[in-house]
């Protein structure tokens, strides 16, 4: 009799399993249709964009931004190459983007080492403060910022854009690092003082494996996010010579007149590093993304 019912249990065991299945199964359809149906409305600016960089201008003017073009029109995309210098804001916007994302990166690790691991006094107060200087506008530093670049010597230079980004993005850099540090295993750093090992050896060699996914992932960010950044560098960079990306696709707009396909095809052109920067960095990211949710 045992032998028998088994398999009768067994079997209303997958019976009640199968409608289970079955409904993850139809959420799943649905969130995938929910989550197309917005990446497809997210495409279309980029759409429109894309359309009305090979307009010309007398098309565009007669038949509207949503008409399909009547010709391959470059001209947009040579004038904006040309006038720009754009190979030169490119090379100014890698450099500073770059840079800050290095060096940003590393200031972060080297506070929070200090913040998670270290005996710091007052720690969870020094966290909120740097929790709280990622609140704060650009806006309201612009003055500060404008003045002590000029007293330091270092106005209209890429090297300002450089101190001013990594210190910003350290702050938000800072605060997560703070946070993964503070839950970071203390009997991996016992065992490695055991042996010997001063901070600095176990910074590098026990902190810093652990945390590659992490600094990884804020590696692209920092560097996305410099790159996006207009207001600043607007502010900071009046030279043709040290201006970026995003400043250059702004001087093409003036007070009374706009050529929108060139807008539109120097948009373009503006937007191809970035994808591929985050095509090349897409599967680090992904690591890193599961490495964390994995801990």
């Amino acid at each position: 009799m045992a032998v028998t019912l088994t398999p009768a249990a067994g079997t209303g065991r997958r019976a009640r399993r199968a409608p289970d299945r079955h409904h993850r199964g139809v959420t799943r359809w649905i969130v995938l249709v929910l989550v197309t149906a917005a990446a497809l409305a997210m495409l279309v600016p980029f759409a429109f964009m894309l359309l009305n960089a090979f307009k010309s201008p007398g098309d565009y003017s007669t038949n509207g931004p949503l008409s399909w073009p009547s010709e391959f029109y470059t001209k947009g995309l040579r004038t904006y190459w040309e006038q720009v210098d754009f190979p030169l804001k490119l090379w100014n916007s890698i450099l500073i983007s770059g840079s800050v994302a290095v060096f940003a990166v590393l200031v972060s690790l080297l506070n929070a080492y200090a913040l998670g691991v270290g005996r710091v006094r007052g720690r969870l107060w020094i966290i909120g403060l740097f929790l709280l200087a990622n609140m704060i506008p650009q806006e309201s530093l612009i003055y500060p910022l404008y003045h002590f670049a000029k007293q330091a010597g270092l106005y209209n230079t890429r090297l300002a854009v450089i101190i001013i980004f990594t210190v910003i993005q350290s702050a938000f850099g800072t605060y997560l690092l703070a946070s993964v540090l503070g839950t970071f295993p203390r009997t991996l750093l016992e065992a490695a003082a055991l042996d010997g090992a001063g901070k600095w050896r176990i910074l590098w060699r026990v902190v810093l494996p652990n945390l590659r996914p992490t600094l990884s992932v804020l590696l692209v960010f920092f560097f996305i996010w410099t790159w996006n950044e207009f207001l600043i560098p607007l502010v900071m960079l009046i030279d043709n010579q040290t201006q970026t990306v995003p400043v250059a696709l702004a001087s093409l707009q003036g007070d009374r007149l706009m050529d929108a396909p060139t807008t539109n095809a120097g948009s373009l052109i503006s937007l191809v590093p970035a994808i591929l920067f985050f095509l090349i960095f897409q599967r680090t990211l992904a690591r890193g993304i599961t490495a964390g949710a994995d801990k």
